[in-house]
């Protein structure tokens, strides 16, 4: 039995420690050392969900490689159950190199790898059975996952009863619009993208305006943007809601998204108010980003909770 099912991305991540600048070409700098750790969106919230107490499967693709052995093995380390991860026969596991600069936002390296190679026809529904919630993380990041497969997995996991929420990791070209998601989102419980995700799709830079059009798919879906250190902005109907964001001594940015739609599944699971999940997930997302990596320095269940209690978190009504 498990709590939430993670079905998404699947990624080895390599960090580098932070560095005063980079190195001119053919300059060998030096860092203090590498993180090698399991990343990607449906990793990333499955580690943070099982540090918040919850219970985690996770779908995915991974290659036939040493990186794919190593992704499974990383995410058992975190008792995250691995049994219906499949494996690429044509694509190495994806990996990322993430560059820190200290004073600067975050370098990516990335190869699509495996998760290019993910399809519904790598889902099997058993993996669904017994769970309370479906996260689908890195979804426009997996080219071969089409939109009407994304439509039949939510209602399989409508039908079964499953709360169902999505995010979305939006690769840079990508056109703007709905298309890839519009038929979706009416099977969608929590639709929760960051800003500059959200402006592709809606083509607006304008946090309220792209609430708006998020929602015209499904009034009844909560629609989540995350604003960074700018803090969040949630419609759920014709109800509005701005955060600030918690203060944090930040080292990394690495995964806050992940942590704080973590936060946000625990609070629907728990059947909070929609302030009180507003104002774990902001505490949780923050969290991450005290230690270099995605999960090092996110919450326990408890921490978080004493945090909350502990710092107030602006939250105005907007509408």
């Amino acid at each position: 039995m498990v709590d939430v099912v993670c079905l998404g991305i699947l990624v080895a991540d390599i960090f580098g420690h932070p560095i005063d600048s980079l190195p001119a070409s053919g300059e060998l700098a030096l860092l203090e050392r590498y993180l090698l750790t399991v990343g990607g969106c449906a990793a990333n919230t499955a580690v943070d969900l099982g540090r918040l107490g919850r219970k985690t499967r996770v779908l995915g693709k991974v290659g036939n490689d040493l990186f794919g052995d190593f992704v499974l093995r990383d995410l058992k380390r975190f008792d995250i159950d691995t049994s219906f991860v499949r494996r690429s026969e044509t694509h190495s596991t994806s990996c990322t190199f993430i560059i820190n600069v200290r004073g600067e936002d975050r370098r990516y390296l990335h190869c699509f790898g495996a998760n290019a190679d993910l399809s519904l026809a790598d889902v099997d529904e058993k993996a669904l059975d017994g769970a309370r919630a479906l996260y689908v993380g890195g979804y426009l990041a997996m080219p071969a996952f089409r939109p009407e497969q994304l439509v039949k997995l939510f209602r399989a996991a409508k039908q079964r009863g499953l709360m169902t929420v999505l995010d979305v990791v939006v690769p840079a070209g990508y056109p703007s619009g709905l298309e890839d998601i519009r038929q979706a989102l009416p099977y969608t419980d929590a639709f929760l993208p960051n800003a500059d995700e959200a402006r592709v799709l809606t083509g607006s830079s304008d946090p309220l305006e792209q609430s708006e059009v998020l929602a015209r798919a499904n009034p009844e879906c909560t629609v989540v943007i995350t604003r960074g250190s700018e803090g969040a902005l949630v419609r759920r109907g014709r109800r509005v809601l701005r955060a600030g964001a918690f203060k944090v001594d930040s080292v990394d940015g690495s995964g806050g998204g992940d942590a704080f739609d973590a936060g946000f599944l625990v609070g629907m699971l728990n059947g909070w108010e929609i302030e009180d999940s507003l104002r774990f997930a902001s505490a949780v997302g923050a969290s991450c980003t005290r230690a270099m990596g995605c999960h090092d320095g996110v919450f326990r269940y408890d921490e978080a909770v004493a945090f909350v209690a502990r710092h107030p978190l602006d939250i105005s009504t907007v509408a």
